[in-house]
């Protein structure tokens, strides 16, 4: 191995699959969303995306590194900071929000004149903040008092602040942390009350978007639910993107040979998987399913190898909400889920998603990081042990 081979794979430590997978995701996301631009490119060049993305990916990148060298318990002491400043931004960007597609998800940032999607920064500082709370209160996590108001409630704020604009992005957080809840021992029951209050919480929501649609998009959430209930070849969008994918075949037309770029709406994010897999076909379509399946298995791997509850319920979290979100934008793809409008992490175009997928992911392998030099230390203890007992 050359100089420089040996001088990367020393500083980057941690779980080096995971770094492979970014990596590979990050360059099919740049050749993926350069063929898939083509609609938005009309009147301008397709590179000036391809130069856009590409500056996103290597953001993303340096994200991932930079959260990496940072210790994951600062993760937990910053968790209650950030979920209060999160909040009032839910609340801003409900009342003033920048209005996109009848959606008002995004704030600009003053100066900068950049948009910023809110939720994204929500879903970290909620799921960082569970994975603090069930790792510090162990002790009283079969108690109402330890559960219901440092858990509970939280999450119904967040998520019922993040579902009147998007509803698909609060039921993968709201799952996420039922998921995070059981795997951490909190009483089945309340995991139930939890479950039983976001029903209602769904309900009072309903009820305000039939009288002020401008506020909760409930009438969006009925027409979609509709559309997959009755429609089963799925709307414009689900046959447009079933027809990109039976043109890939087993290997696909090509990179850049997509011809469904320019009739499929929101290829380039929500529904980029159906270009991926007509450009690169079946086998490329199952080998990007496939990493992100891979990148569960090794966040798996890490949880049973932490000694620290903070580290395996923050990566459990963050592990779960990416995978799941990545399934669904795929099951909304082949018509397995109504219509969502969620993004494929890491691979759909849109510079809010990255960079946050790349700081959860910068947070997985600094608990990875940490693992690696725990358990380097315990064999070389074991082994001075050894030699000294010869």
């Amino acid at each position: 191995m050359s100089n420089f081979g040996t001088r990367l794979l020393a500083e980057l430590r941690g779980d080096r699959v995971i770094w492979m997978i970014v990596l590979i995701l990050g360059v099919v996301s740049v050749l993926a969303v350069y063929s898939s631009t083509g609609t938005l490119a009309r009147g301008s060049s397709t590179q000036t995306y391809l130069i856009r993305h590409s500056a996103i990916i290597v953001g993303g990148l340096s994200m991932v590194y930079i959260f990496y060298l940072l210790h994951y318990m600062q993760f937990s002491r910053s968790a209650p900071y950030l979920l209060l400043m999160s909040i009032p931004l839910l609340i801003y960007t409900l009342a003033m929000g920048v209005d996109i597609n009848d959606a008002k998800r995004w704030i600009v940032i003053p100066i900068l004149n950049l948009s910023f999607q809110t939720s994204d920064l929500a879903k970290l500082a909620l799921i960082m903040y569970v994975a603090r709370v069930i790792s510090s209160k162990q002790e009283y996590i079969k108690d109402f008092e330890g559960a219901f108001l440092p858990i509970i409630i939280p999450i119904l704020i967040v998520c019922g602040l993040i579902a009147p604009a998007d509803l698909s992005t609060a039921l993968v957080l709201f799952i996420t942390c039922i998921l995070m809840m059981f795997v951490g021992r909190v009483d089945i029951k309340y995991i139930w009350l939890l479950i039983l209050l976001g029903v209602v919480l769904f309900a009072i929501l309903t009820i305000i978007g039939n009288l002020a649609p401008d506020i909760v998009r409930s009438e969006t959430w009925s027409s979609r639910l509709h559309d997959f209930m009755n429609n089963p070849e799925g709307g414009d969008q689900v046959q447009q993107s079933k027809i990109a994918m039976a043109r890939g075949g087993i290997i696909g037309v090509g990179p850049g040979h997509s011809i469904q770029r320019n009739s499929l709406p929101s290829a380039y994010s929500d529904f980029i998987f159906a270009i991926i897999i007509e450009e690169y076909g079946l086998v490329g379509g199952i080998a990007i399913l496939g990493l992100y399946i891979l990148l569960l298995f090794r966040c798996v791997r890490i949880i049973t190898r932490s000694p620290k509850a903070f580290g395996s319920m923050l990566v459990l979290g963050l592990g779960l909400i990416i995978v799941i979100q990545a399934l669904t934008n795929i099951a909304v793809s082949v018509h397995l889920l109504p219509v969502t409008g969620l993004t494929l992490p890491l691979m759909s175009m849109g510079g809010t998603s990255v960079l946050f997928t790349s700081i959860m992911i910068g947070m997985i392998l600094s608990v990875s990081k940490f693992v690696e030099q725990v358990n380097l230390n315990n064999i070389t203890e074991d082994s001075v042990s050894v030699e000294t007992a010869q």
